[in-house]
C-alpha cells in the first residue's frame, strides 16, 4: 500500500513538472527531447505522460512542429478557480457609466490576431458611425482609435508583422501610409492614449486607451465615439484622462485565462509572433 502512495505521488509530481515546464515554454512550447532533459526522465517515459495530458486536453501537440504546449482545458480549469469574469463582465459597468457621463458611445475592443473585434458596445443618444459597427464586428489593427491604441503597445517584431500584413488592408479604409502611421503610434505610446484617426469617417471623432494586462501587453482598448464638433480640445483632454483610468483599472482585473484573450493570443501563435 504505502508503495502505491509512493508510486502515485511520484506520478503526480512528473505529472506537475512536465505542466510546469510547458507554460515556461509558453506559445512556441517544446520538443519531446527537449522536456526530457529538462525533467531528466527517459523519453518513452515523457512522452507517455504527454500523451496522457494531450488526451486530457491540458496538453496540446502540433504535429507539424513536433511541439508541445499547454492546452485549453488547463486554462479553463484555471480561470473556474480564480475570478470567473470575463474582460466583458469587468468592463461592461465602466462603458455604461461613461456612456452616461459623457453621452458618448463607447467600444470595447479585444485584439485577435491581426484585427480589433468589438465585444462590448453602449450606445449614446447620438447617431454614430464606427469601423467596426455593433458587437461583432472587427477592424484591422490600424484603423481607428482604439485599434490603433492595441497596436502602439505591442512588441517591435509582433506590431512591425501586424503593419506589414495590414497595409494593403488598411487601404480600403482611407488609412495611412506607413510613414504616417508609425509616426502615430509613437505619439500614442508618448501619450498613452490615441486620438487622432479623425476625418477617415466624415464627421465623426475619438480617442482610444488600451488595456494592459499584468504584463503590460495590450489585450483590448476602450474607446469613445463622437462627432468632431463635440471633440473640442478642452473635452478631448478630460475624456482622454477619464479612459486611460478606466482602462488601467479594467487591465489591474483582466483574468490571465480569460478564455476571449486566450483565443486572441492563440491566434497570433499561429503566425509564429505571440
Amino acid at each position: 500500500m504505502e508503495m502505491e502512495r509512493e508510486g502515485a505521488s511520484g506520478g503526480i509530481s512528473r505529472t506537475f513538472s512536465l505542466l510546469r515546464l510547458l507554460g515556461q515554454a509558453g506559445p512556441s512550447g517544446a520538443r519531446l527531447t527537449e522536456i526530457a532533459a529538462r525533467v531528466q526522465l527517459p523519453r518513452p517515459t515523457v512522452h507517455r505522460l504527454l500523451r496522457a495530458l494531450v488526451a486530457e486536453g491540458a496538453a496540446d501537440f502540433d504535429a507539424r512542429s513536433k511541439r508541445y504546449t499547454l492546452g485549453l482545458a488547463l486554462f479553463m480549469l484555471a480561470a473556474r478557480a480564480g475570478d470567473v469574469r470575463g474582460l466583458r463582465d469587468i468592463a461592461r459597468p465602466t462603458l455604461l457609466r461613461l456612456t452616461a457621463a459623457l453621452g458618448e458611445t463607447l467600444f470595447l475592443l479585444v485584439h485577435n490576431g491581426y484585427d480589433a473585434v468589438c465585444i462590448e458596445r453602449s450606445a449614446g443618444p447620438l447617431p454614430i458611425r464606427s469601423f467596426t459597427g455593433d458587437i461583432g464586428g472587427r477592424v484591422p489593427l490600424g484603423i481607428g482609435q482604439g485599434s490603433v491604441a492595441i497596436l502602439a503597445f505591442l512588441p517591435p517584431a509582433e506590431q512591425d508583422e501586424i503593419i506589414r500584413h495590414n497595409l494593403p488592408r488598411m487601404r480600403d479604409f482611407g488609412g495611412p501610409d506607413e510613414a504616417s502611421l508609425r509616426a502615430e503610434l509613437a505619439q500614442v505610446r508618448r501619450d498613452g492614449f490615441c486620438g487622432g484617426a479623425t476625418g477617415l469617417i466624415p464627421g465623426m471623432a475619438g480617442l482610444g486607451a488600451p488595456i494592459l494586462d499584468r504584463e503590460g501587453r495590450p489585450v483590448a482598448a476602450l474607446s469613445i465615439g463622437t462627432t468632431t464638433d463635440r471633440l473640442t480640445p478642452e473635452r478631448r483632454a478630460v475624456i482622454a484622462g477619464m479612459l486611460m483610468r478606466e482602462a488601467n483599472a479594467i487591465g489591474a482585473n483582466v483574468n490571465p485565462f480569460d478564455p476571449t484573450l486566450r483565443r486572441a493570443g492563440a491566434a497570433m501563435a499561429g503566425a509564429g509572433l505571440a
